[in-house]
């Protein structure tokens, strides 16, 4: 809707912080709320949740199979379920000390742009560790957020008729052993790290979730 100013402007997100919520769960939700979205009869949404301990597979390839370094007695005994997800990307880890978002977003009529998209969710997750004193930064040729060489905020999406689903997931206080268990994002020769790491304390995940609410509203307003 156009501002006082003349600039379009879009009305703001809602935000559902959801707690901790089993993958299958988010996932069944996600397409229903997707569903609505197509149809108008929700706005745009951003979902917060964090995971039990699961391993997620993309699109590409064989989804990450391959990159899954653990044999499935190892992922049994530590609880890590394996779910195939429809999103873009390779395995990645999601689990306790992680703020996993699910922008459900129309991009419709004036960002229909993927790779826009993808760098604007980038964008947000780089502000939110600049607030804590970190210099994130993109990596050319991958996705996420960066410190370094370690990926701070893995990114895996999937747009259906512009709306999107899945997201980002920013380790806050994760526990990176989890880790070892594939080959994140199957990248090799690259870390991974955390707010809690970089800064070598805890950092509490109510506060992360304020800040990545507050960015994410300034980048898609």
């Amino acid at each position: 809707m156009p501002s006082s100013t003349g600039i379009r402007t879009r009305p703001e997100v809602e935000v559902r912080r959801l707690g901790r919520v089993p993958y299958a769960e988010a996932l069944a939700l996600q397409r229903n709320l997707v569903e609505e979205r197509q149809a108008g009869r929700v706005g745009d949404l951003l979902l917060l949740v964090e995971h039990p301990h699961v391993l997620t597979l993309g699109v590409r390839g064989d989804g990450g199979r391959s990159h899954i370094l653990a044999p499935s007695d190892v992922l049994a005994a530590r609880s890590v379920e394996v779910f195939e997800t429809g999103r873009g990307g390779d395995i990645t880890y999601h689990g306790p000390g992680q703020l996993v978002g699910y922008p459900i977003i129309d991009l419709k009529p004036d960002r229909r742009d993927v790779h826009r998209y993808v760098r604007d969710l980038e964008e947000v997750l780089i502000r939110v560790a600049a607030d804590y004193g970190i210099e994130a930064g993109r990596v050319s040729g991958l996705t996420g957020v960066w410190v370094g060489s370690s990926k701070l905020a893995a990114i895996g999406v999937r747009i259906a008729r512009w709306v999107t689903s899945h997201g980002f997931a920013l380790n806050v206080t994760t526990d990176l052993d989890y880790f070892k268990l594939i080959v994140p994002c199957g990248v090799a020769d690259r870390g991974v790290t955390s707010l809690a790491a970089l800064l070598g304390r805890d950092v509490d995940q109510t506060d992360a979730e304020a800040r990545v609410v507050r960015h994410f509203r300034d980048v898609f307003a």
